[in-house]
């Protein structure tokens, strides 16, 4: 996904993140100046949708407008699909995931 925030503030006239903050507590969204720089300057891992709601209401657009999808990233994603000697479509194990075993763990069970 692509977070678009920034662009939209701008078509809003929305230059500096303080100034949406402000906008953002006005509408009833008290944000920390920590977690609005990290919404104005990267993508967010995880949005409350109530957050985004409000985001949506102060610059005026839908969450379409804010979050576009990255084709690329969905294609890297992608499991690739090997055919086997056998005949039967089979998922590529190079990829396999091992335990990771820290100091003073046991071992799974077997």
């Amino acid at each position: 996904m692509q977070w678009n925030l920034r662009m939209r503030a701008a078509e809003r006239g929305i230059w500096k993140s303080l100034e949406m903050r402000r906008l953002l507590a006005e509408a009833g969204l008290e944000i920390s100046t920590g977690k609005m720089s990290m919404l104005w300057t990267t993508t967010p891992t995880t949005l409350r949708l109530e957050d985004l709601e409000v985001i949506c209401f102060v610059l005026n657009c839908t969450p379409t407008d804010l979050l576009t999808i990255d084709p690329a990233a969905v294609s890297a994603r992608q499991t690739r699909i090997v055919k086997t000697s056998n005949g039967p479509d089979d998922v590529d194990n190079s990829h396999k995931v091992t335990p990771r075993l820290g100091r003073n763990r046991s071992l799974p069970p077997a």
